[in-house]
């Protein structure tokens, strides 16, 4: 991953403002990080190590209500069902019908007569699904992930007939596959299939499922709010469920194990080795960071330590064998509502407005102004410097890179 991504250029190159003549947003929209592919919308090629204003159009201003960040590419969701990408688009994922890196959110106006409700990137592939429960992927389709029936890439939105008498209600993509929820309930994934991300193989020889198949293994619960990319899901009981590629010291595993039985979870944010759990205003960690090996200073394990005895019971429900779960310290006084993962750093929002990230800081996803790593959350200072009397702000991570955009107070 780190090969892929060039060196940064001097910190003091300025962003160039967007091509198309629109306003900056700089006082509600930033990013920082990696982004010699584009991926920080702030119209040039360069890493920026602090947060710079991120250029979407004026009219998206109050508007935006999800970013999806992916290797080195991002779409923003409006609340009207808009979508803007940018970044990579080396194979297509950008949507945009060309193979450009294009550095400043631009209208995928392939879409432009759908209202689109969900959108989800991967490494190199992007998803939309409709107000009417259709999907469309566009981007990398070399391992199945788009779903179309073959492994060809695409570089404009292409509906996946598969499920064209179902609904889709949400999506959620990991590196090379994509897992869909649909409104009966049921979870679809495919694509990549060598670490048992898209369920239990017919074969030990498939690798990969270009049509999307049926993941079994949920009991009666009611799938409420997400599908967490990779292996995580979490149930309207806050009940969470694990599969795919270990964290650590586990076997790979095929079919949804329950994890974390006495937990009632409500947020998860997952990376490639580590994942955060926001369970009843307390934020833990999962798994390990490669940059930081779990080492949070001063904390111990608040579960005590977990069995390696799977189990056996037919509802798959089990302690977690994974690793420790390790508390996260923040500032006193502030309760996390938010958080996010990149592939190998964090961030979360409190409701006081404030920005903490920690992690892997090498192209200076921290915002922190250098490309250290840090073990425990850091402070941030974006656009006001976090006198925010009105708004909420938001945090979401690619794979190298970091975006906050704010939102206006709705009146009730």
């Amino acid at each position: 991953m780190k090969e892929a991504m060039a060196a940064a250029a001097p910190e003091e190159r300025r962003w160039r403002r967007e091509p198309e003549g629109e306003a900056a947003a700089a006082d509600w929209a930033w990013s920082w990080g990696a982004g010699t592919d584009g991926q920080l919308g702030n119209g040039g090629f360069y890493d920026h190590h602090l947060p710079q204003p991120l250029l979407l159009p004026t009219r998206c201003r109050g508007r935006v209500s999800f970013v999806a960040g992916g290797g080195a590419h991002a779409i923003a969701l409006t609340s009207d069902g808009e979508v803007f990408t940018w970044g990579r688009g080396t194979h297509g994922q950008l949507g945009h019908g060309n193979l450009d890196n294009i550095p400043h959110p631009k209208l995928v106006k392939f879409l432009e007569n759908h209202t689109i409700t969900c959108v989800s990137a991967g490494w190199n592939h992007s998803g939309f699904a409709t107000d009417s429960g259709q999907l469309f992927m566009c981007g990398d389709g070399s391992f199945g992930q788009l779903g179309t029936g073959d492994n060809l890439s695409r570089n404009f939105p292409f509906e996946v007939t598969y499920f064209n008498a179902r609904h889709i209600e949400k999506l959620a993509f990991g590196m090379r596959h994509s897992l869909v929820l649909l409104k009966d309930n049921s979870v679809y994934g495919f694509g990549s299939a060598r670490r048992g991300q898209v369920g239990k193989c017919v074969s030990r020889n498939q690798k990969t499922y270009n049509v999307p198949r049926l993941i079994d293994g949920f009991p009666n619960c009611k799938i409420s709010w997400t599908i967490i990319p990779l292996p995580f899901d979490v149930t309207e009981s806050g009940h969470l469920y694990i599969w795919g590629r270990a964290l650590i010291g586990e076997d790979d595993d095929d079919q949804p194990l329950r994890i974390l039985p006495s937990s009632s979870v409500s947020q998860v944010a997952l990376g490639w080795h580590h994942a955060l759990v926001l369970s009843a205003g307390e934020l833990y960690t999962l798994g390990v960071y490669r940059h930081q090996k779990c080492d949070l200073p001063g904390l111990g394990n608040v579960l005590g330590q977990q069995s390696n005895t799977r189990a056996t019971s037919s509802s798959h429900d089990r302690s977690s064998s994974l690793s420790m779960l390790e508390t996260v310290p923040f500032i006193d006084g502030e309760q996390v509502v938010q958080i996010a993962s990149g592939t190998e750093h964090s961030a979360l929002v409190t409701d006081k407005g404030t920005v903490f990230t920690w992690g892997w800081g090498e192209h200076g996803q921290l915002g922190l102004g250098d490309t250290s790593d840090h073990v425990a959350p850091q402070r941030i200072d974006i656009g006001d410097n976090g006198q925010r009397t009105s708004g909420s702000l938001a945090v979401y991570c690619g794979s190298g890179f970091t975006i906050a955009v704010k939102s206006p107070v709705v009146a009730v």
